[in-house]
């Protein structure tokens, strides 16, 4: 079977960032391909975080950014002002670092997104549930406690629980902030055969400090350093034949 070109979901070209006086990203231009795993490595401070916060535009909710360039998602402008900022949030759903389940029922924290959305039919919403819970691979630890509070689970089971509500409302893309680094190895393994089954369905960009993590689970690998792209490639290549010393230096642990 010939294999089908792979779409670009999102075309960033010549993205500029600055806190304030502070520079944090230096003319970006990277493409992210659809129903991928995309990771972004590199030392503390590079500039990681807020290159996926530009994804979905959480970067203006800081005091004093000023964001220059373009975002092309599936060719429109989200940085033009005119985009609506509430639908890309919904189309580009994020987990961070930390597990943050709103202090609620399991069950309702699934709900809560679908339910602004206007869904207020109760054998609607636990279908959504049910099939967030599961596409999450959680359904079958928590079936019985769906009304307990959400704050009862592990870390890690928190951490699913919070992308099965962010799969609840639909998305394209899923952006996940270093979403392993507050967890124990068995919870990681758990969140690593997830992104795997989940890029079957959503396009998926993931920071994480963790090389081995990046090595592992992506397909293709960007390393930032001082707010720059020092290199993007298939991972295999970044891993075993980088084009940049930098970036040897790195994955070789001489810095970071």
């Amino acid at each position: 079977m010939p294999q089908t070109a792979t779409q670009t979901i999102f075309d960033v070209r010549h993205l500029y960032v600055w806190y304030g006086e502070d520079q944090a990203l230096k003319d970006i231009t990277l493409t992210i391909p659809e129903n991928q795993v995309t990771a972004i490595i590199g030392p503390s401070g590079c500039g990681k975080s807020t290159f996926i916060k530009t994804l979905n535009r959480m970067v203006e909710l800081t005091p004093n950014v000023k964001v220059r360039g373009e975002i092309l998602y599936r060719g429109q402008n989200i940085i033009d002002p005119s985009y609506d900022v509430v639908q890309l949030r919904t189309d580009v759903g994020m987990v961070f670092q930390k597990p943050n389940p709103f202090p609620k029922s399991i069950y309702d924290n699934i709900a809560y997104g679908p339910r602004i959305h206007g869904i207020k039919n109760k054998a609607q919403l636990d279908e959504i549930v049910e099939k967030s819970l599961r596409g999450a691979a959680l359904w079958d630890e928590v079936k019985d406690r769906l009304h307990e509070n959400a704050y009862g689970l592990s870390g890690g089971q928190q951490q699913r629980l919070c992308i099965a509500r962010c799969l609840a409302i639909e998305p394209d893309v899923i952006l996940m902030d270093e979403p392993t680094s507050a967890l124990d190895p068995i919870s990681t393994l758990k969140i690593e055969e997830l992104v795997q089954e989940l890029k079957k369905n959503y396009t998926i960009v993931i920071v994480t400090h963790n090389m081995q993590q990046a090595a592992r689970i992506s397909d293709r690998t960007a390393f930032f350093l001082n707010g720059e792209v020092v290199e993007y490639d298939d991972t295999n290549t970044i891993f075993s034949n980088p084009s940049d010393q930098r970036t040897e230096d790195y994955i070789t642990g001489r810095f970071g």
